[in-house]
């Protein structure tokens, strides 16, 4: 739709302008002539660019006639994802930024504005705010304009005048947000990025929530140390060990992990299974392998019919479908010699980072390469490079975190001066195999493309250090916001520093998505995981080490984890990708919803708690007492003395009421007891509630 320019903006019921400036019901919106709202897709329009339907084309001033207030109305989003709640990201950062300007930025309380009318990152609230101000001159020039030549036609002073506070208003409203772009612009450290703007911006918000749920109980505190140390790369002090964990000793230049396998010499072009795997189930495995394409596939039934080799069964699948092979070169026998040699580098022994979890990613990242959005973005070198990213990304992983390495003196941590030692490791054993007899399923690349592509991986494969997370979600989100102002929606990839940020993201999101496939196997994944991170926390109990967040299998709430992951990690990760593949990820988000829905509902209530209503806003990140905690409470409590209880009681009348004691839901408690003792639980439908996760 288009139409002549309003005289002046006027406020609709949408408008954050409604409401007076301090307001702390308003938040920064991105809004072209008022009521003009950037829908959040992406399309191709070029092969190395994003196209944003219905933006301004490139060059049109805001004076012009043919921009008018009804453009882009007619775009609608679904019910659906209308109603989706927003990730944390979206909430008020305005703890010490008190002021009505702050205030009117930087809250989102409103239940009227929506996330994808929102502009986040601190740079592009900047140039949101400067497009407002030149808007706003615009609307004044214009309307003096029209008053003027009105007048010099009949002579007179106008008798229908607009209200007389309105060029005031609109004065004083421009005089507001240069205001504001002048104290952040004053603030702008030139050393940082505008990406790390956001990404201080956000672990300031983020370490607020985690502060809140870490008051809420004791397993909250510990899902909120896990998630500061993992995601926020946030150091603490620890007494190391004295000695190191037992290791072979060899030349500090030679990469562990590396064996010899027992089919590298036998492989020929004639003895290449059909399927790239020895199976007596092949008809089966062709059948699964079908699914290749779509997002959810089963891995472990992959693994099942593949004799445990789902790694080269699903990436030599991927390297036919997209005629990879044909493209670069690729022996076939050499790729699948190379396959099978990097799966069997990786440890079976492993709970969760073994050769199922590198299926899954590989497999995830090739269908986000294909959505709709990403068509004919990408180089075929560009997929090349992140689908092998995605298959070595984890090879020789020993079931311990980078911290646990550096803590223990490990070798790998002193070759890698403590710094993404697990992902220079990961590096370093995948190339190195390429090196093996009759692997080298590059060697008709050209030097060019070789060291391209090398140096693509490297750079996905090392932002899989999770440490990284928030600066590469602050990044992308930056991008995405920035180029939605700055180039009315369109978002060029030009340049391999952007080009390499959403291959990055991408890979990322791929190596987060358990919780965005279908539930069974999201479940399956946190099984994994848990059991993995209790056999570190046994380890470091042997070792006379502080146990590590959510290690300890004696007090880690399984559900409790899963919920924090989602609304603090996955949510924000996967929502802001949605924002850049619109609407290729609505589904995803959805799933993602549901099974946070699930855990959330699977986290054992106290009586009081359960006779409370959940409620909407800000408690959705809030975490219930669990029985199991309230009665570890109540036991220290006792052993203090009753005169200290006396005085508790008298301060905190509420806790009497937490009493397991009263407690009168046997499901609920077993829910949480048999986790800790490794004991199935069964509720009263006859189904298996919750198993053990340890070693």
């Amino acid at each position: 739709m288009q139409g002549a320019p309003a005289p002046a903006p006027a406020s609709g019921p949408g408008s954050p302008r409604d409401s007076p400036r301090g307001s702390p019901g308003l938040f920064r919106k991105l809004l072209v002539n008022q009521s003009i709202r950037l829908q959040r897709r992406f399309t191709v329009a070029h092969p190395l660019c994003f196209d944003l339907e219905n933006a301004l084309s490139c060059g049109r001033s805001a004076l012009d006639p043919q921009v008018g207030p009804g453009l882009g109305q007619g775009v609608q989003t679904s019910a659906q994802h209308s109603q989706r709640r927003e990730s944390f990201l979206y909430r008020s950062d305005s703890d010490y930024e008190l002021s009505p300007k702050a205030m009117s930025r930087n809250s989102s309380v409103a239940s009227d504005l929506h996330g994808e009318d929102m502009i986040v990152t601190p740079f592009a609230q900047v140039l949101a705010s400067l497009r407002t101000v030149r808007r706003n001159v615009a609307a004044i020039a214009h309307l003096q304009g029209l008053r003027a030549a009105k007048y010099m036609a009949v002579g007179r002073p106008l008798t229908a005048q607009p209200p007389e506070d309105t060029g005031q208003k609109l004065a004083l409203e421009t005089l507001d947000e240069l205001d504001w772009c002048l104290d952040q612009l004053e603030t702008l450290q030139t050393r940082h990025s505008v990406g790390e703007m956001a990404s201080n911006k956000f672990k300031r918000m983020l370490n607020r929530e985690l502060t809140h749920l870490s008051e809420t109980s004791r397993s909250g505190t510990q899902v909120s140390e896990y998630i500061s140390r993992t995601f926020l790369d946030q150091q603490t002090e620890v007494e190391l060990l004295r000695g190191t964990l037992t290791e072979p000793p060899r030349p500090m230049s030679q990469i562990s992990g590396l064996h010899e396998l027992p089919h590298n010499a036998s492989l020929s072009t004639a003895t290449i299974p059909r399927l790239g795997v020895q199976t007596d189930q092949e008809g089966q495995l062709a059948k699964e392998l079908e699914d290749t394409d779509k997002w959810g596939l089963d891995v472990f039934k992959v693994a099942e019919l593949s004799g445990n080799r789902p790694l080269t069964a699903v990436v030599f699948s991927i390297f036919q479908k997209r005629d990879l092979l044909k493209t670069f070169q690729i022996p076939v026998d050499t790729l699948v010699t190379y396959l099978l040699t990097l799966e069997g580098h990786y440890h079976a022994d492993v709970a969760y980072h073994n050769s199922l979890h590198a299926t899954d990613v590989a497999q995830s990242t090739h269908v986000m390469l294909a959505m709709p959005a990403l068509e004919a973005v990408f180089t075929d070198l560009e997929v090349l490079a992140a689908i092998f990213a995605s298959a070595i990304h984890d090879v020789d992983h020993p079931g311990v975190s980078n911290q646990f390495l550096i803590n223990t003196n490990s070798e790998l941590a002193l070759m890698y001066n403590d710094t993404s030692v697990l992902e220079n490791h990961h590096l370093a054993v995948g190339f190195k195999l390429l090196q093996a007899d009759n692997c080298n399923i590059f060697q008709n690349l050209s030097t060019k493309q070789w060291l391209s592509l090398r140096r693509m991986v490297i750079d996905m494969v090392l932002a899989t250090d999770m440490s990284k997370h928030m600066n590469l979600l602050a990044d992308l989100k930056t991008m995405v916001e920035t180029k939605k102002v700055t180039s009315l929606g369109v978002l060029l990839l030009d340049n391999y520093s952007d080009r390499i940020q959403v291959l990055q993201n991408l890979v990322h999101c791929a190596d987060l998505s358990n919780p965005t496939k279908p539930l069974p196997l999201y479940r399956q994944w946190t099984d994994r995981i848990m059991a993995e991170f209790f056999q570190q926390g046994d380890r470091e109990r042997e070792a006379g080490m502080d146990i590590s967040p959510m290690c300890d299998k004696h007090t880690a709430s399984v559900e409790k984890s899963q919920v924090g992951f989602i609304d603090y990690i996955a949510h924000p990760l996967w929502e802001t990708w949605a924002d850049l593949v619109h609407p290729d990820a609505q589904d995803l988000l959805d799933t993602l919803e549901d099974n946070r829905e699930w855990y959330q509902s699977k986290i054992p209530r106290s009586p009081v708690d359960a006779t409370i209503p959940e409620q909407g806003g800000h408690d959705r990140f809030q975490f219930e007492l669990t029985l199991e905690e309230a009665e570890e409470e109540e036991e220290e409590e006792e052993e203090e003395g009753e005169s200290v209880l006396a005085q508790e009681a008298s301060e905190s009348p509420d806790t009497e009421l937490l009493s397991p004691e009263a407690s009168t839901d046997p499901e609920a408690l077993c829910l949480d007891n048999q986790r800790t003792m490794g004991k199935p639980c069964v509720d009263h439908e006859g189904n298996v509630t919750a198993e053990s996760f340890g070693t």
